[in-house]
């Protein structure tokens, strides 16, 4: 037979209205910390542990951007396969910065973008996917180098005023 809880759920009455406090059900669930425990540096120690795969874990995103483009460009970009496009760098967007790729992220952004904002996706211009794909690809297979950052920078900035144009201008090309 199944017991019954006790309501700990507090009520305080005044005048012209009441408190209601509800019970913490989560208060038993969080440990003490141990004197001398920082979690923040354990959390970054098991992710320098990890940093190593970074770059495999990239390649490995890196190569689906780029067979998701090519389906979109060969299905000029039919809603199944521009969705898997806008995904796969998505997915990116989310995870360059966390493994050390900011700017990856930058560009990947920008084709989130050029894709979730243009109002007929027929008038992507695949030119400019094709653009933001291998800048992607670049600034991973250069991480590390002299100038690298500088350039990826450049090109980042570029890409993204490049699709901030192309959005803005979709607009006064309209027919009506």
């Amino acid at each position: 037979m199944a017991s019954i809880k006790p309501d700990l759920t507090a009520v305080k009455s005044f005048a012209d209205h009441e408190v209601i406090t509800p019970p913490n059900k989560l208060q038993g669930a969080v440990g003490r910390a141990i004197d001398g425990d920082d979690p923040v540096a354990r959390a970054e120690a098991a992710l320098a542990q990890l940093s190593p795969e970074f770059s495999g874990w990239m390649d490995d995103e890196c190569e689906q951007l780029d067979r998701t483009r090519r389906n979109a460009r060969e299905a000029r970009m039919a809603t199944m396969q521009r969705e898997a496009l806008f995904r796969a760098a998505h997915d990116i967007k989310g995870q360059a910065a966390t493994l050390g790729f900011p700017l990856v992220a930058a560009v990947a952004e920008s084709l989130c973008r050029l894709i979730e904002e243009t109002n007929d996706p027929r008038c992507i211009p695949l030119d400019l996917v094709d653009q933001h794909v291998d800048a992607v690809r670049a600034i991973i297979r250069e991480h590390g180098r002299a100038n690298a950052d500088a350039i990826a920078s450049r090109l980042a900035r570029t890409l993204q005023q490049v699709c901030e144009d192309f959005l803005a201008g979709q607009d006064s090309n309209v027919v009506t």
